[in-house]
C-alpha cells in the first residue's frame, strides 16, 4: 500500500514539473545554437491612445494658431513649415499607442529613426503628446513674445496635473520623457531642411528680381523684394514631393486674341461684377498674415474642427493633424518652387499695363509671384489628405473667422461657412483668390491639381 501511495505521488511530481516546464516555455523559447536565451516578450500595459480623449490635440491646434499670430515673421511659408513640424510631433509622440498605426521615421525624407519606448513602463500617451506638442512649440515658435511662452507653459502644465490625476507622477513622468526625446528629435532634423528661423528673412536683401516681359513687379504694397524666395529649395518632408516637376504656365502675350491675355482679362471683367456673396467669399478666404493664423492655419483648423465635430478620439486626431501639417508644408515648398521658377505677374501689373492702368483689385495682390495659387495647392493637398481621415462626403461648418471685426471698407461680415465636403472648401479656397483679383484661373486650377499630387504621395506613406 505504502509502495503504491509513493509511485502515486511520484508520477504527480513528475506531472507538476511537465506543467511547469510547458508553462516556461510559453514564455521562453529553447536556447538557440550560439547558447543564448531568447527574452520574452514584453507586453505594451498602456492604454491605447484610441481609448483617450483628443483634447490634448485641439488644444494644443488652437495653441499652435494663436503662435503664428502672435510670432513676428510667420508669414504662411513660415507658418506651413511650424504646423507641419507640430503635427508631425504630436503624431509621433502617441504613435506607439496607435495598435494600427506606423511610425514615419523612415519614410520621411531624411528622418531615419525616432526614440523608441521602453516596453517595460505605462506611458499614457496624453502626458506624452503634451510634453512633445510643449516642446516642438517653444522651439519653433522661438521668437514668441514672453506672454506667448507663458501661456504655452500654462496650457502644459494644466493638461499635466490632470493626467497626474489619471494616472501617477511616475507614469506622467515617464510619458513626458519619451514625449520629449521625439519632439527633440524631430526638432533637430527640422533644423536641416533649410527653412530653420525663416521668420527672419522673409525678404531678404541678396535677392536679385528678375526682368522680362510678363515678370513679377511689385504692386500695390510696393515691396521690391519678394516674399521668400528661395523657399521652393527646401527639403520636403515626402521625398516625391520634392521632384514633382514645375508645370509650365502659359505663354506671355498681350494679343487680346490669347490665352493667355483671356485668362487675365476675365479677372479684370469678374472685379467689376462682384456680387455680396462673392465678396465674402473672397474676404473670408483672405486669411491676411497680419490679422489672422494666415492660409496654412486655416487648413490645420479645418483639421481641428473635423476632430471636435467628429468627436474622434486622439487616435485619430493626431493622424489628421499629422497629415495636415505634412500637407501645408509640402504644398507651400512645392508651390513657391512654381512661383519661382517662372516669376509670372499678378493680374494688378498685366491689366495695368495692358488693358486698364486705373485697375485696383478688390484684395490687394501679396508680395510674391502668381504662378501658381498658393492657396489652390494647399487646399487641395489638405483635401485629400482630410479625405482618407474623415471620409470623401464630411460635411462642416467652418467658423474660422466667427467674431471678427466687420471688414467696413468691403462691407463684409464674417459670418460661418458650411461645406458639404474638404474638396468643396478647397475649390471655394481656390475660387476666392480669383474673386478677390488675385490669381488667374490657370493660377487656381494648376494649383488644385499640384495639391492633389501632393496628398497623394503623403497618402501613399505606410501609415498602417
Amino acid at each position: 500500500m505504502n509502495s503504491i501511495v509513493s509511485n502515486r505521488q511520484s508520477t504527480a511530481k513528475k506531472v507538476a514539473r511537465l506543467v511547469s516546464c510547458l508553462a516556461i516555455l510559453t514564455v521562453y523559447s529553447c536556447k538557440t545554437n550560439d547558447d543564448t536565451m531568447i527574452a520574452p516578450v514584453q507586453m505594451d500595459k498602456s492604454p491605447s491612445a484610441s481609448t483617450l480623449s483628443a483634447e490634448v490635440a485641439t488644444k494644443w491646434a488652437d495653441m499652435d494658431l494663436l503662435l503664428i499670430r502672435k510670432s513676428t515673421g510667420f508669414s504662411p511659408p513660415v507658418a506651413a513649415r511650424a504646423l507641419g513640424y507640430a503635427g508631425l510631433t504630436i503624431y509621433e509622440a502617441v504613435v506607439p499607442g496607435l495598435k494600427t498605426n506606423k511610425s514615419l521615421a523612415g519614410q520621411l525624407n531624411g528622418l531615419r529613426t525616432l526614440p523608441k519606448i521602453d516596453s517595460s513602463k505605462t506611458y499614457h500617451w496624453g502626458a506624452s503628446a503634451n510634453a512633445a506638442a510643449a516642446y516642438i512649440a517653444v522651439n519653433i515658435w522661438a521668437n514668441a513674445p514672453d506672454a506667448s511662452k507663458k501661456t504655452v507653459d500654462s496650457l502644459k502644465m494644466a493638461l499635466r496635473a490632470g493626467y497626474v490625476k489619471e494616472t501617477s507622477e511616475m507614469i506622467v513622468k515617464d510619458s513626458e520623457a519619451y514625449g520629449e526625446s521625439v519632439a527633440k528629435a524631430i526638432f533637430e532634423w527640422s533644423m536641416t531642411d533649410g527653412g530653420h528661423q525663416g521668420y527672419l528673412r522673409n525678404f531678404p536683401a541678396d535677392y536679385q528680381v528678375p526682368i522680362f516681359q510678363g515678370a513679377w513687379q511689385p504692386t500695390e504694397n510696393g515691396r521690391k523684394t519678394p516674399m521668400q524666395p528661395y523657399w521652393g529649395r527646401n527639403r520636403t518632408m515626402v521625398a516625391l514631393n520634392g521632384i514633382l516637376p514645375a508645370p509650365v504656365p502659359l505663354v506671355v502675350s498681350t494679343n487680346q486674341t490669347s490665352t493667355y491675355f483671356k485668362e487675365y482679362n476675365a479677372v479684370y471683367v469678374k472685379n467689376k461684377s462682384l456680387t455680396q456673396a462673392e465678396k465674402e467669399i473672397a474676404v473670408w478666404w483672405a486669411d491676411d498674415p497680419s490679422e489672422t493664423f494666415t492660409p496654412p492655419g486655416h487648413s490645420y483648423n479645418l483639421a481641428k474642427i473635423a476632430v471636435k465635430s467628429s468627436m474622434v478620439k486622439l487616435d485619430k486626431a493626431v493622424e489628421a493633424f499629422a497629415r495636415t501639417g505634412i500637407a501645408v508644408n509640402d504644398g507651400f515648398i512645392m508651390c513657391w518652387k512654381c512661383k519661382y521658377t517662372f516669376n509670372n505677374e499678378r493680374p494688378y501689373t498685366f491689366v495695368r499695363r495692358a488693358i486698364d492702368p486705373n485697375w485696383i483689385p478688390f484684395w490687394p495682390a501679396p508680395p510674391f509671384p502668381g504662378y501658381i495659387s498658393g492657396h489652390a495647392s494647399q487646399s487641395a493637398a489638405t483635401a485629400g489628405v482630410l479625405e482618407v481621415v474623415f471620409g470623401n462626403n464630411f460635411a462642416f461648418t467652418d467658423d474660422s473667422h466667427v467674431g471678427r471685426v466687420k471688414d467696413t471698407k468691403r462691407n463684409v461680415d464674417f459670418k460661418a461657412r458650411t461645406y458639404k465636403s474638404f474638396a468643396e472648401a478647397a475649390a471655394e479656397s481656390s475660387l476666392s483668390r480669383f474673386l478677390g483679383g488675385i490669381h488667374t484661373m490657370q493660377d487656381n486650377n494648376v494649383g488644385l491639381a499640384e495639391g492633389q499630387k501632393v496628398a497623394k504621395n503623403i497618402n501613399n506613406l505606410k501609415w498602417r
